[in-house]
């Protein structure tokens, strides 16, 4: 059986002795006379086993099979000795050793132990495998889909949840921004520590400085005790910072400093108090755009955003939404037998070409209504809200060959975004993903349709025009 042996031994003639016969066993064998610098290499490289011999200069064998353990605790070690005595086996055993060997050494009587503890650390580390799955599955239960963009996401999620980069998480409202937030969290080695999450947008300036930072006892009206932030609260966890873009601009700058300098200020308080929190912030809002707009801070998106994930909207995740539906016809009907068991055919297909603006909460809002609503055990059609029984696609069409009834190629560009900026909610940075298209370019045009609007004598107005602006206006 192959596998790489770091052998430990002071007696140089044992060490060619054994890399001869293991070698020949088709073993990969490292032979060291230092026990410091054999456990250097363990500590930077992997092996299957360790061999060494329990009485040497400097360091014993038991004491080499505890620092083994330290630093390489599923790595097994076979104790070699010169004494046949119980109490040098249990010692060594009690140490961490997987089993022991007895000098003069019979070869074949070590590559069958070696053999036995190559199985045992094999099977360790498929122990471990089968634990990482299993944790994975359970990190991402609540994130469900298979659809290209939500598999993408996990797979960031999986490679940098367990550093210390901070993270900005974008996404339009609906999302589920905070499960990812959440997520990240769960599969760090911040696992067992708090998960504090506050919506930045719920409260004014003073109560969030207050809220994040902490505040000395009498620092203003009601502070009759000092109280500690979340900042502080959080530590060895994760803060989530939802709607981070909602934060006016004197808090923003409190708390770039925050994230700079690991440090926060109590109101009211004297001392900087130092934190040892993940960051991870959220927004529905395009953070490029707030910049251009002065609304938000360049240095602090540069310091939130050092690792971005953009959470899919449903519409892009059309095989996901029946995926979803189910799950939330499960999670309406707790306990017992469900009551509503699926979805008719109809009604899956009226949910899967529906653009769902407010993405998965207003998935989960209707799959709910639908629950109340229905007669029998499967969703239909007439059981779900009429904007998704009565949606239509909208598509440009000739309803003529007439020439003078053909629009020109701006006019059907512009209804075209028009339609899906209203199907989206007036969302346009939304829109201009969607249709493939640069938000600047997406902005340019509205600007330059709005500047052109046709005069109301125009023949090119359309009925229903109000003030010289038609009843689909963009802007």
């Amino acid at each position: 059986m192959e596998g790489r042996i770091l052998i430990i031994d002071d007696d140089d003639s044992m060490l060619d002795l054994l890399r001869s016969e293991l070698e020949a066993r088709q073993y990969e064998v490292v032979t060291h006379t230092s026990p410091e610098t054999a456990l250097q290499q363990l500590a930077a490289q992997d092996f299957s086993a360790v061999l060494s011999d329990i009485n040497m200069r400097g360091m014993s064998g038991v004491d080499l099979c505890r620092e083994v353990v330290t630093l390489r605790e599923d790595t097994p070690v076979i104790v070699m000795t010169a004494f046949a005595s119980i109490d040098f086996a249990v010692a060594s055993i009690r140490a961490g050793a997987y089993d022991f060997v007895t000098k003069p050494i019979d070869a074949d009587e070590l590559a069958l132990t070696i053999d036995r503890a190559l199985k045992h650390h094999a099977l360790r580390e498929e122990v471990k495998r089968l634990r990482r799955a299993v944790g994975e599955r359970q990190v991402f239960a609540d994130i469900i889909g298979e659809s290209p963009a939500i598999t993408k996401m996990c797979d960031v999620i999986a490679r940098v949840a367990d550093t210390e980069a901070t993270v900005l998480v974008t996404g339009e409202s609906g999302t589920g921004k905070e499960l990812v937030a959440r997520a990240f969290h769960a599969r760090s080695s911040r696992a067992a520590g708090p998960f504090v999450a506050i919506n930045c947008a719920a409260m004014p300036e003073s109560l969030l400085e207050s809220e994040l930072f902490g505040h000395a006892k009498g620092a203003f009206t009601d502070a009759r005790s000092s109280r500690v932030g979340l900042f502080v609260r959080a530590s060895g966890g994760t803060l989530f910072l939802d709607e981070v873009a909602e934060m006016p601009l004197p808090m923003q700058a409190k708390l770039l400093r925050a994230l700079q300098e690991r440090t926060v200020r109590p109101v009211g308080g004297d001392a900087e108090v130092p934190f040892n929190a993940r960051i991870v912030a959220a927004t529905n809002r395009d953070l490029e755009e707030e910049i251009e707009q002065r609304r938000f801070r360049e240095d602090l998106f540069y310091r939130i955003n050092v690792v971005h994930i953009h959470v899919p909207p449903l519409r892009q995740r059309e095989n996901d939404v029946v995926l979803l539906a189910q799950n939330f016809l499960r999670l309406g009907q707790p306990g017992g037998s469900p009551r509503v068991v699926g979805l008719r055919v109809a009604a899956a297909e009226r949910l899967r070409a529906y653009p769902w603006p407010g993405n998965v909460r207003e998935l989960q809002n209707c799959i709910e209504r639908a629950l109340a609503l229905s007669q029998f055990d499967h969703i239909g059609v007439e059981d779900l809200p009429e904007r998704i029984r009565e949606f239509k696609l909208a598509r440009p069409v000739l309803e003529s060959a007439d020439p003078l009834t053909i629009l020109p190629i701006d006019e059907v560009e512009r209804r075209y975004i028009a339609k899906a900026i209203e199907a989206l909610g007036g969302n346009k940075s939304s829109a201009a993903r969607l249709l493939g298209m640069d938000r600047r370019t997406l902005y340019r045009k509205l600007e330059r349709w709005s500047t052109s609007t046709p005069k109301p004598d125009s023949p090119h107005e359309t009925k229903g025009t109000t003030h010289g602006r038609s009843s689909n206006a963009l802007c």
